[in-house]
């Protein structure tokens, strides 16, 4: 992976995989990392201080205006050499919801920031990863070439789905699986791959302090399968170590 850009890189799994890939053998040659106040990320800026090929770069989501400004600053630092890889992690959720209990502007902050902002940014990123994927031709499909790693969760399941509730954030994340398969069959055509990842139920912020996985047992694992990712992966809807997981 030559270049790698990753969103909400503050805090959790995002920071995680900064962590994770600084150290790892093959590093990118340049990991830009998205967060909406850089000031305020202490743990990141230390990171990007320590290691020259992170970038740091503020992004609020939730304005898609300045989307077009944001990918003129990763075009500068691209230089013409194309995005491998798109990680769409950033989100948002609500507490467990009953049916009497939902709110419209919960169901609308997270439609915005787990589905419409990462297809917005993807459109954003795709003259980038279309660059990458015509550069490295000679690779098969997969984060080698040009991938798209949209953030999901099992919670999005609908086969899975027996507990009910949840309402904001099920139907957000089961709307982005649904944009995940839509950019697979789009853009086969151009050598960019498209999946879903549930990065497992973890001890974050959002995840809560009960959740089975740490951080670096959720990104170590995350690596390893995004790096054997191959055509058969596109338009699939995977877990963390790789495990297929139903719609």
């Amino acid at each position: 992976m030559h270049s790698v850009l990753i969103t909400g890189c503050n805090r959790g799994i995002g920071l995680g995989l900064v962590k994770f890939l600084v150290k790892h053998k093959d590093s990118p040659k340049l990991l830009l990392a998205t967060c909406r106040d850089p000031d305020k990320a202490e743990a990141l800026q230390q990171i990007a201080q320590a290691n020259k090929n992170v970038h740091i770069l503020q992004l609020d989501l939730k304005k898609i205006d300045t989307y077009g400004t944001f990918a003129k600053k990763v075009d500068e630092i691209l230089q013409n050499e194309g995005l491998n890889v798109l990680v769409n992690n950033a989100g948002v959720t609500t507490k467990f919801t009953r049916i009497n209990l939902v709110k419209v502007g919960d169901m609308e902050e997270n439609f915005m920031v787990n589905a419409v902002a990462p297809l917005m940014l993807s459109k954003a990123c795709l003259p980038f990863l279309k660059k990458a994927a015509e550069i490295n031709s000679g690779e098969s499909m997969g984060v080698k070439r040009a991938a798209i790693i949209n953030m999901s969760s099992v919670l999005g399941s609908m086969e899975k789905n027996t507990q009910g509730g949840f309402y904001p954030y099920r139907a957000s994340k089961a709307a982005i699986n649904a944009i995940s398969r839509s950019l697979s069959v789009d853009l086969k055509k151009d050598g960019i791959l498209a999946i879903s990842l549930h990065p497992g139920w973890v001890k974050t912020d959002m995840g809560g302090p009960n959740a089975p996985l740490t951080v670096e047992q959720s990104v170590s694992s995350i690596i390893n399968t995004l790096l054997s990712l191959s055509e058969s992966d596109n338009g699939c809807f995977l877990q963390y170590d790789g495990e297929k997981l139903p719609w």
